[in-house]
């Protein structure tokens, strides 16, 4: 009898994985596949839908198809991560075209460029190209069904080219697959799913399998949120794939992604907002393929949504970078299953494979949808390049200009991030004159008159606004005490957030120069190296910075001045600049001080003389000796992830300088007696480390430790048991607040109110006490105290990013002082859209507050420094936070 049961659940097990398999066959009904093609099964193990890919089986499973295939399908790897996981993306064509690729792309470059093809040839040109669509797949580690369903969109488009679809799309098109966008996230979210994975799959939303530790999978090795890195670039990841749409300039673009299981399917139309600079072709194109997916949807009876969230304002995602330089792009959303079974709240069962097949068939029909409109497309992003450089040709800033007069190393840096974007970006030989007006030799400077006009225009322009009737929409919501419908920053004008100062002229610039090459190195210089005294390294620029931490891994001795100087009545030095005297090192000194300077792009000036006639002199009190630091960060829950990333690859990667990360719930009771300088991202600490936390940390910056709070850690510093930080978080100014707040005898009644319009009533149901409105992100001008040591070599007026509803009371003179606040209502806003009572309310409130504590010392930044890294304006403020801190700490 047992025997005969055993027997049965074999059977019936093998049955299921029959009828599996047989499933799997039908992610497109009616397909027939050449078993020449190998299947998940066969690489594998498993069928399509029936685990999740991580990056090792993507990555066998494409190099098998090339392997079968290679006529038809060509890898190429276009990045490294932090963690060493290769980055491909595959080119799928038929034979033909595949095999003349390369010449495709330098074609498609030439349909991009109408200086160099007219009109009469673009129509030659659009006859015959297949058109390019891109597909990119989990920029999000965790949106887990995105890397399976490219990797079956690329079977299918190999195995069933009889199809009536895929004979359509190959016969049109080049399609691209970008399968995994950040590989270390995706490791990161496969290995902990599968360690929490019991006998079965667990479909509770409150089960392990379905709630990630921190960090969770979406974010890559430096926890940046990749889709939000298109605009600065920083990461490995978009690097080279940014490196890719340069060459090949696909015309459309598919960013495909994962949001909450209770959802269903989004594709574009996008909601509002969208960006000025797209036009209405492009954004025509991708609702034409929209109601391909709808169509496709719909007989397979797979319900979705359109137009009610994600919009196509901010330029920086992976869905709306490409659409400036012409291409059409959106942005697909699956509810996710988040592992292989989830129980939505309609009681329906989402599994893994009915995500897989969704976002499958969503490809397939891109791709269809590209090849019926093949000609349109082409000519739509052809004459995106006509009407850009047409645009700019009229415009009264159709030149930026970068003077080269301040801020060497942050110019240098954006000229070559923009020709990384694919603009060209040209460096004057010579003196010049622009517009009236006179520059140097060395200034950058950019015409707009150019295929990436709009995006230099969009990226340089100090404000770009949503539609009024938006905006209005978002006014009457806050009045109904509604939620707004804002879904990112802003503002993003770059020379603001680089601290760099740019010119306009509304005429061409006529001067020889070089195009900028996106990896042009920053020359560094020692200049009089058989000096007899000193060398001196000016401070204020990201160079410098470099050089300091370099010398002190280095082993160098050296000084920083607290202020500006005077040297010999001849050359003025500013505050924070490092002094390396000769005495006081080795003599291998000028070669490594040669060798440093190349490497960091710092100019390092060789002086014969110490004597200083205005200013601190070398060995007064107020140039003080610089250490080599140890820094700690906060990590782990509750520490913001992102914060923690983006803070942590700042001072390692942009400063060249070590962090050590250390379990949030450890500083509660750790000797950090080894450490000179602690940071606290963002995050609410007061639960984690509560007041034997704060006590304990108290203790360590009397002794002499540095601690510095980004954001929403200031709640935890500012908390009064706390006693870190004498300031205090603001409530939400009402004028109304005051209203009826007379006590009355019976506790049950309260004084009669009279409401005269429907405002009246508005303003009545909230809390008089309640934080002010939520910022999604501006730009915001700061101004910064330019007398104390902590400011030294930092410019008097700053941009930062605001986001958030925290703002603080400044801190009183007996306990510390307010370094930087924001600029005046009038002035406050730099870019973006800022509600009025924040604006009002935010005014010469503090960004950074100093309070020295016994031997050390407690920096606030009530905004965020290192936001997304791109904010590289503030970096040599926060650099004096870090190295000067710690130094004068050492001194005390």
């Amino acid at each position: 009898m047992i025997k005969r049961i055993f027997t049965s659940l074999l059977l019936c097990s093998a049955f299921a994985l029959t009828s599996l398999s047989a499933v799997a066959e039908e992610f497109w009904p009616g397909a027939k596949y050449d078993p020449a093609i190998p299947t998940f099964k066969q690489v594998l193990g498993y069928n399509a839908g029936e685990r999740i890919s991580n990056h090792s089986a993507m990555l066998r499973y494409f190099e098998a198809l090339e392997r079968v295939a290679p006529d038809r399908i060509k890898l190429h790897h276009y990045a490294v991560s932090w963690e060493g996981r290769q980055l491909i993306y595959a080119a799928i064509a038929n034979p033909d075209n595949l095999a003349k690729l390369d010449e495709i792309s330098s074609t498609t470059l030439l349909l991009a460029d109408p200086r160099k093809t007219s009109s009469s040839q673009a129509k030659k040109i659009i006859k015959q190209l297949p058109a390019s669509v891109w597909m990119q797949y989990a920029v999000h580690g965790n949106e887990i069904s995105a890397t399976d369903a490219a990797m079956f969109a690329a079977y299918h488009l190999l195995a069933a080219p009889e199809d009536a679809v895929n004979k359509t799309i190959l016969a049109n098109t080049v399609v691209f697959i970008d399968p995994l966008q950040n590989p270390d996230g995706l490791e990161r979210f496969t290995s902990r799913y599968y360690a929490t994975v019991g006998m079965e799959h667990s479909a509770d939303r409150i089960s392990a399998e379905h709630n990630e530790p921190w960090p969770r999978g979406r974010f890559n090795h430096y926890l940046f949120d990749m889709n939000r890195d298109w605009l600065a670039i920083t990461q490995p990841e978009s690097k080279g794939r940014i490196a890719a749409f340069n060459k090949h300039k696909p015309q459309v673009v598919v960013d495909v992604h994962e949001m909450g299981g209770d959802q269903t399917y989004y594709f574009a139309p996008a909601a509002k907002p969208f960006n000025p600079y797209m036009t209405k072709t492009q954004i025509a194109n991708m609702d034409a393929i929209g109601r391909n997916h709808a169509k496709h949807f719909d007989a397979l009876g797979f319900d979705y949504f359109t137009r009610e969230i994600f919009d196509a304002f901010y330029p920086g995602y992976g869905d709306s970078w490409p659409t400036f330089y012409g291409a059409s792009a959106s942005t697909y959303e699956i509810g996710s299953a988040r592992g292989h079974n989830f129980l939505r709240k309609d009681g329906k069962l989402l599994t893994f494979w009915d995500t897989v097949q969704r976002q499958f068939v969503a490809s397939i029909s891109t791709a269809e949808g590209t090849a019926i409109a093949r000609e349109k497309i082409l000519y739509d992003f052809y004459q995106y390049q006509v009407n850009a450089i047409a645009e700019g040709k009229k415009s009264k800033e159709r030149v930026y200009i970068m003077p080269n007069t301040t801020n060497r190393e942050g110019n240098h840096r954006l000229a070559t991030l923009m020709a990384e974007h694919g603009v060209e970006v040209k460096q004057a030989s010579e003196d010049f004159k622009a517009c009236g007006v006179s520059y140097k030799a060395g200034s950058y400077f950019i015409d707009t008159a150019q295929p990436r006009g709009k995006f230099v225009t969009m990226t340089f322009t100090d404000q770009v606004d949503m539609s009024v009737e938006f905006l209005k929409e978002q006014e009457r919501r806050r009045t109904r005490n509604l939620d707004d419908e804002i879904y990112d920053v802003t503002g993003w004008s770059l020379p603001m957030m680089f601290n760099v100062e740019t010119n306009t002229c509304k005429k061409a610039v006529s001067a020889d120069s070089v195009l900028v090459a996106a990896n042009k190195k920053l020359e560094g210089e020692l200049i009089n190296p058989d000096a007899k005294v000193a060398y001196l390294v000016p401070w204020g620029d990201m160079a410098a910075g470099r050089f300091l931490t370099s010398a002190l891994r280095a082993g160098i001795k050296l000084k920083s001045a607290d202020e500006a100087f005077v040297l010999d009545g001849k050359t003025r030095y500013p505050g924070g600049t490092l002094i390396i005297e000769k005495a006081a090192n080795d003599d291998a000194l000028v070669a490594k001080l040669g060798e440093i300077a190349q490497q960091t792009g710092a100019i390092v000036e060789g002086v014969d003389t110490s004597w200083v006639t205005q200013g601190p002199s070398f060995g007064s009190g107020k140039s003080v000796n610089m250490i080599a630091p140890k820094i700690a960060m906060a990590w782990d829950e509750p520490t913001n992830t992102t914060s923690a990333g983006n803070t942590r690859f700042v001072i390692e990667r942009q400063l060249g300088y070590p962090v050590t990360a250390i379990r949030t719930k450890h500083l509660a009771s750790a000797d950090l007696s080894n450490y000179q300088v602690l940071v606290l991202p963002d995050g609410n600490y007061g639960k984690a480390l509560g007041k034997s936390g704060a006590a304990n940390l108290k203790q360590w910056v009397e002794a002499g430790g540095v601690l510095i709070a980004l954001g929403t850690a200031n709640r935890f510093t500012t908390d009064t048991d706390n006693g870190l930080l004498n300031v205090q978080r603001e409530f939400a100014y009402r004028e109304e607040a005051s209203a009826g707040s007379e006590e009355e005898s019976d506790e049950s009644k309260v004084a009669g109110q009279i409401f005269e319009k429907r405002e009246d009533l508005a303003n009545a149901i909230v809390e008089p006490e309640t934080s002010p409105d939520f910022v999604t992100g501006v730009l915001a001008n700061i101004e910064v105290d330019q007398e104390h040591w902590l400011t030294a070599g930092v410019a008097e007026k700053l941009v930062t990013v605001a986001v958030g509803n925290d703002i603080y009371t400044p801190i009183k003179l007996d306990s510390g002082k307010n370094l930087v606040w924001f600029a005046g209502k009038d002035e406050v806003l730099a870019s973006g859209y800022l509600w009025e009572e924040s604006r009002a309310q935010l005014a010469y409130k503090p960004v950074l507050i100093h309070q020295p504590m016994g031997d050390g010392m407690v920096i606030g930044y009530t905004q965020t420094p290192t936001y997304r890294a791109y904010v590289e304006g503030l970096n040599v403020l926060l650099t004096n936070s870090i190295f000067r801190a710690a130094a004068h700490a050492q001194a005390n």
